[in-house]
């Protein structure tokens, strides 16, 4: 389904003026507060918003979203029908061969959330062994990946749900150890390889350079999470 118009402003040379090239920003409309359907049914959250706010200025760009299941995301960048992946994507090894990771555009601060009864739980060390369900191909699904790998004699019981993730939330102060222990601390946009992804890639990141530095980035972290996590 697509998902908003087109998104520009004056062009940048007449070169592109006359003929901007076309982008399709793929997502899947999960987990909130990264990207979701607000209250009027339009697409919204930090990777959508931090999206809008850098192609605002990339005038050579014809941007449009559409929404899709995860996995379809990556099968779309792989065929060059889709050009950018926004969806709280972490980096791992596998992608990375694959894909062109922009510069980070989230600082992940992870924070487990129990029942207020639960005395049992303090770190993702307490995880071991234990069950939680988490959404596929997150950020912190891949961190948890990526910490089993380090402590396969006892793992992390991962339950795959496509619910809205509840049991697990990135959001407060004390997420920063946890960071240093699971090797995941941001979250990026993916660009399709090749040549043009190269230019794109290299666009995306000169104006998050300029949206880290003008505060942008933080006024849309404080905004879907009270509190500036935007990439130091």
């Amino acid at each position: 389904m697509a998902i908003g118009g087109f998104y520009g402003i004056d062009p940048a040379n007449a070169a592109t003026a006359d003929k901007p090239v076309n982008i399709v920003i793929a997502t899947s409309a999960g987990p909130r507060p990264f990207t979701y359907f607000d209250k009027d049914n339009q697409l919204a959250g930090y990777d959508i918003d931090l999206a809008r706010a850098v192609f605002s200025h990339l005038s050579q760009y014809k941007v449009s979203f559409t929404t899709i299941e995860l996995p379809s995301i990556l099968a779309g960048l792989d065929s060059d029908r889709f050009q950018v992946g926004a969806n709280n994507f972490a980096e791992n090894k596998q992608r990375k061969e694959k894909y062109i990771f922009t510069q980070p555009i989230f600082e992940n601060q992870f924070v487990i959330a129990v029942s207020e009864k639960n005395d049992s739980i303090h770190s993702l060390k307490d995880l071991l062994g234990k069950s939680t369900e988490v959404n596929p191909g997150i950020n912190f699904t891949t961190a948890l990946e990526k910490y089993n790998q380090q402590h396969k004699e006892n793992p992390v019981n991962l339950k795959y749900t496509e619910a809205e993730l509840l049991p697990v939330l990135q959001n407060v102060a004390s997420g920063k150890e946890e960071s240093g222990l699971i090797g995941a601390p941001y979250s990026y946009f993916l660009v399709a390889k090749g040549a043009k992804g190269e230019i794109l890639a290299n666009d995306i990141n000169a104006q998050l350079q300029k949206l880290i530095a003008d505060g942008t980035i933080t006024a849309i972290s404080q905004k879907y999470f009270h509190g500036d996590y935007a990439p130091k």
